[in-house]
């Protein structure tokens, strides 16, 4: 249901741009990268060329935040280079060929250059966390996006799929659950705190 709601507001924007930028916010462990991979599968499918761009490419390497000592508190807004993100979404939006880095949950490091938007791109999913978010430079995102949707998920819920996705990593649950709530469900309360107003709501 879900897919089908912002797929039809995706065409229906396509009428009038040469290039839509989608943003799909939401806390850590909501669904975003399923949604969004999802949604670019279904626009694909329809003929529509779409590329998938995570804001997670944009997480500080382990050097940096370990000599800043913020590699505790990895995930948090100041853990990302924020304007290089913002300077990308601007990039974005003038209908050319952009280079952007992913992230590799496995080696804990973003990698360079791994996704290709090429100019011909219709539409641009975009997301993370921080995309609709009210501290700066954060917020001068929101007026780029021509459509927003948030994952609206129970806390509770957040938590449990937080120690999950570190127990799928081969963490025993002790620190599974230590680095959860540590700095994931933190982190999950800030995007929830800060949250600005999108367009639509997915429960």
């Amino acid at each position: 249901m879900h897919v089908n709601t912002l797929a039809e507001r995706v065409h229906v924007l396509c009428q009038d741009k040469t290039r839509v930028l989608v943003a799909i916010v939401g806390a850590p462990a909501s669904g975003k990268s399923t949604l969004a991979s999802e949604l670019a599968r279904r626009l694909q499918l329809q003929k529509v060329k779409t590329v998938v761009v995570p804001m997670d490419g944009f997480h500080l390497h382990n050097d940096v935040l370990d000599a800043r000592d913020m590699r505790p508190r990895k995930g948090a807004p100041e853990t990302f280079d924020a304007d290089g993100f913002l300077n990308l979404i601007n990039r974005l939006k003038e209908n050319v060929e952009v280079f952007s880095p992913t992230f590799d949950r496995a080696q804990d490091q973003a990698i360079a250059g791994a996704i290709e938007v090429p100019a011909t791109t219709q539409v641009v999913i975009v997301e993370g966390n921080y995309l609709m978010f009210d501290e700066a430079p954060w917020e001068f995102l929101a007026p780029l996006w021509d459509l927003t949707a948030r994952l609206d998920v129970p806390m509770e819920q957040l938590r449990a799929r937080l120690i999950q996705r570190w127990l799928s990593l081969n963490y025993t649950r002790a620190v599974a659950t230590r680095r959860a709530e540590g700095n994931d469900i933190p982190n999950a309360e800030r995007v929830l705190k800060h949250a600005l107003p999108c367009e639509i709501n997915l429960t």
